[in-house]
């Protein structure tokens, strides 16, 4: 199958093989460069290792596949630029301490001519070891990358280059299986005569036998790489979306169809000033999503979600252990920021238990979150008191957090809002509330008002001065309180415990 393909030179590195030399461990600090097609990015992780903190993050549009399906070689400007961002990148982990690099090299570099020749230099001149990796283990560490974030992720991981794309099978349980890669990439794509209509012929049939290779029974895909995600801000451009976080951000393929036709339509400039996208990278946009396009006619799948952790985050999943993937990286963010922000670290787990018996009877998914929100409670205390409330809702759905969908971002930090203030009125994070229905908006509001009452009613643990108890069939949230308790039940405290209880709908009672 010609479209098909992996590659086998002397130069190609098996990562799973590499990283057994490498000790399993609890992660402070990993470096890792990524040598792609379009871009060369350096990468520093630090903090909360199964949800990666970005300590340092610098990209570099070097464009060393540009031309290449024409010439055979590296384009020699983007080498020469590549080379001079490689011997930054060597300087600047030698000052960070974080030496050795883990560096990767994928299409442009395994299939250029003199690609052999600009990995020796590399590492004459900077010290750095390129691994040049082949397709179906670029498709491997792309799928990693995926998992990071979606734990449980089942389906398809797309990741387009400048000058292939992979396919890789995820099952919902941590597992990779089938794994394919193609010559798809938008530099690729650039050499193909017969203008749109030839261009999508060709991509066409190598769609048809990557579906042969995989199946077409995937629900969902996860879009990796610049280009996916270019095509994702302009969907949200085109919808008016309001909240551009691009990781976990959802398309459905009629709207990656009107999007691509929105495209065409448009002069590519006026759409690039409009998003902020690089000339670089918008320069390939038209041209990826053709190939899009014909992604979701060939695999017909129901949603497809927009993956911001691709390789660069494979690379630190292989480090990990796997007691340190189950993890939810959800939880482990919340932890860390707390360990790191919170006035009293410890809390926000017997702030979660005290307010336990309210939501008894909630999901998994929920429980998570109610969690979640209570870690993080008390993270933006040193935010002037007018801004609080705002600050923590605004740190929430910008935050660098996995394993959260923007439903989830805007009821945690619906909830942190809440927490602060008893109103949402006239906020000016309103607009993102419309993605939540009442139901859930009430929820975080009960939410909010119960962390509001519980963190401020005792100083180190609310359980020694009272327990809950949520009674649905007498529609009664009873207080039971201690000695201590009658001491700390004062008029806010009494204040806030009403608030919640009208809230709830329920009748407070102290005992």
């Amino acid at each position: 199958m010609s479209s098909t393909r992996t590659s086998s030179g002397k130069n190609i590195d098996h990562l799973g093989k590499l990283f057994e030399k490498l000790p399993k461990r609890a992660l402070s600090r990993v470096g890792v460069v990524d040598v792609g097609s379009n871009s060369i990015r350096l990468v520093v992780f630090d903090g909360a290792a199964r949800s990666p903190a970005y300590f340092y993050n610098e990209k570099v549009m070097a464009g060393l596949g540009a031309k290449m399906a024409e010439t055979g070689r590296l384009n020699p400007e983007g080498a020469e630029r590549g080379f001079a961002a490689l011997s930054r990148f060597a300087a600047l982990a030698k000052g960070m301490d974080i030496e050795p690099l883990t560096c990767v090299a994928t299409a442009a570099v395994r299939e250029a001519e003199d690609g052999p020749e600009f990995q020796k230099r590399v590492e004459r001149e900077t010290g750095l070891k390129l691994h040049v990796i082949d397709g179906e283990e670029e498709a491997r560490l792309s799928a990693q990358g995926v998992l990071l974030g979606w734990p449980d992720a089942k389906g398809l991981v797309c990741d387009i280059g400048g000058n292939s794309m992979e396919l890789a099978e995820v099952d919902g349980k941590g597992n990779i299986g089938r794994r394919v890669t193609s010559q798809l990439g938008p530099f690729r794509l650039q050499q193909i005569k017969g203008g749109r209509d030839g261009i999508v012929k060709h991509i066409r049939k190598i769609m048809k036998d990557l579906a042969e290779a995989m199946g077409t029974d995937h629900e969902r895909i996860y879009l990796v790489g610049g280009s996916w995600r270019a095509i994702a801000r302009l969907d949200m451009e085109r919808t008016d979306y309001p909240m551009t976080v691009l990781h976990e951000y959802r398309m459905t393929p009629d709207a990656v169809r009107d999007t691509a036709e929105w495209i065409r339509a448009n002069d590519i400039n006026d759409l690039r000033g409009r998003v902020g996208i690089s000339s670089s990278r918008m320069e390939l946009v038209p041209l990826a999503s053709l190939v899009l396009e014909q992604l979701v006619d060939t695999f017909k799948p129901a949603e497809l979600a927009v993956s911001s952790y691709g390789i660069r985050e494979g690379l630190l999943y292989e480090h990990m252990s796997d007691s340190l993937r189950k993890r939810d990286p959800l939880i482990e963010a919340a932890r860390f920021t707390e360990r790191q922000m919170a006035r009293m670290p410890g809390f926000g787990k017997r702030l979660y238990q005290f307010l336990e018996p309210i939501f008894a009877d909630a999901s998994a998914d929920r429980t998570r979150l109610i969690l979640a929100a209570c870690l993080l409670h008390d993270t933006t205390w040193r935010a002037h008191p007018d801004y609080r409330a705002e600050a923590c809702f605004d740190n929430v759905t910008r935050a660098n957090m996995a394993a959260l969908s923007h439903q989830e971002r805007i009821f945690l930090g619906l909830a942190l809002l809440h927490r602060y203030k008893n109103s949402r009125a006239n906020s000016p994070m309103e607009r993102l509330f419309g993605l939540l229905s009442e139901d859930e908006i009430r929820d975080a509001e009960i939410l909010g008002k119960a962390m509001r009452f519980g963190a401020m009613f005792a100083i180190d643990d609310p359980a020694d001065a009272a327990t809950l108890r949520f009674l649905p069939e007498k529609n009664q949230l009873q207080l039971k309180l201690t000695r201590t308790g009658r001491q700390l039940m004062g008029e806010v405290a009494q204040s806030r415990f009403q608030s919640l209880c009208k809230t709830m709908g329920v009748e407070p009672v102290v005992l």
